[in-house]
Formats: C-alpha cells, structure tokens, sequence
C-alpha cells in the first residue's frame, strides 16, 4: 500500500506540471484579444460635382482610429477593431465625385500654401458602437459610428459643423467568423455613410446658405 501510494504520488508530480500548462494555455486562449482591421471597396458617388477646391485634413485620431470592445463578464480587452485607415479610403473616395479638385493637408496651418482653396473640411469619429449576436442575441452583426462634421473657410472661421451617422448590418449565418462579419457590418456602414454626405452635402442648412452666398448654386 505505501508503495502505491508512492506511485501515485510520483505519477501526479509526473503529469501536475504538463496539467497546469494546458489549463493555463486555455484561459490565455479564451481572454484573447482578437484584432480586426476593417478593409474593403467604396464607389464613387455619382453626383453632380460641384466647382470648389476642398482642403481636407484627416487628424491622427481619425486616420488611425481603433475600437475596442470591452467583455463584460471579464472587463478584458476582446476586440480591437482598427477602421481608421478603411475610412480615409472611403472619404478619398467621396470627397473626389463631390468636389472638382480636393488637396489633402497635415494640419489647418498648410491652408496658406494653397490659396485657391474655397473651404477645408475635417471629419471626427465621435462615437463607435458594435452589436455582436452573442451579446445582443440577434442573428446580425451590427456597426453604429456617429461623426461630427467640421467645414471651415481657409482662415479657420466655422462654415458648418453638423453631425451624421452611419449604421450597417450584416447576417450572421452569411459569415464563419466574427472577423468576417464585423467586416462587412462596418462596410455597410461606411457606404451609407458614402450615400447620406453625397447626396446631402448640399443641403446642410450652413452649407447651402455659404453656396448660395458665393454663387455656387
């Protein structure tokens, strides 16, 4: 008995170790962060273009803007989902079908450079919302951005500063993985994004009254 017992206890130092990795590489694996980078196409709106020279500048807050999704049980990071660099495609897609010449600028400061700019626009991110089906119960993945809109004239004074958002969805039965689906949510919602400004533009209130002020419209 005592030499069983000595085997026993030989056999559990034996495998306690190799037990105490796994269980260890299980809990990592489920407190994983799991990185999504937000990619895809946007056509060009097809508007009536209007004769302005827009400065356009993207802050670093936008043009690397990054979510994280929070879970709730463990208050652990879950999903980081990178859009910045999607969004600065979709507004250089934009900007182009609704304006004749656009000029991308670092900062408010290079506007002097250029002194045929009409007005220089600046779009912030201010909210960044996600719906996933094992949080909300829903078959759908979901993305809900709110922006703040900001058109100035070259010296920096306030043409318009109004808000939008954009939401999009996509099935969950159309996707086998979070990645996949959260993708094309965004995607969605980044082309109604596209839509609603280019369609629009002109009739912000702010906007149309500067166009009709300058003989645009």
């Amino acid at each position: 008995m005592v030499k069983s017992a000595h085997n026993l206890k030989q056999m559990f130092s034996r495998f306690r170790l190799p037990t105490l990795l796994v269980l260890c590489s299980i809990l990592s694996a489920c407190a994983s962060t799991n990185t999504i980078t937000i990619g895809g196409s946007y056509p060009s709106p097809l508007v009536p273009q209007l004769p302005l020279t827009l400065g356009v500048i993207y802050n670093e807050s936008f043009s690397s803007y990054s979510f994280t999704e929070v879970d709730e049980y463990s208050g652990e990071d879950q999903y980081i989902i990178n859009s910045g660099a999607s969004q600065v495609d979709l507004f250089s897609t934009i900007l182009p079908a609704v304006f004749s010449e656009v000029i991308y600028l670092n900062s408010l400061d290079e506007a002097a450079a250029y002194p045929d700019l009409d007005m220089i626009f600046e779009p912030v991110i201010e909210e960044f919302q996600i719906g996933l089906p094992q949080k909300t119960r829903l078959d759908v993945y979901e993305i809900w951005v709110k922006y703040n809109m900001r058109l100035s004239s070259p010296n920096g004074n306030s043409i318009a500063d109004w808000v939008m958002t954009a939401y999009g969805k996509s099935p969950q039965s159309n996707f086998g993985s979070v990645d996949a689906g959260v993708n094309e949510a965004a995607i969605e919602a980044f082309r109604d994004l596209a839509a609603t400004f280019s369609l629009g533009f002109t009739s912000i209130p702010e906007v149309n009254n500067w166009l009709q002020i300058n003989n645009v419209m």
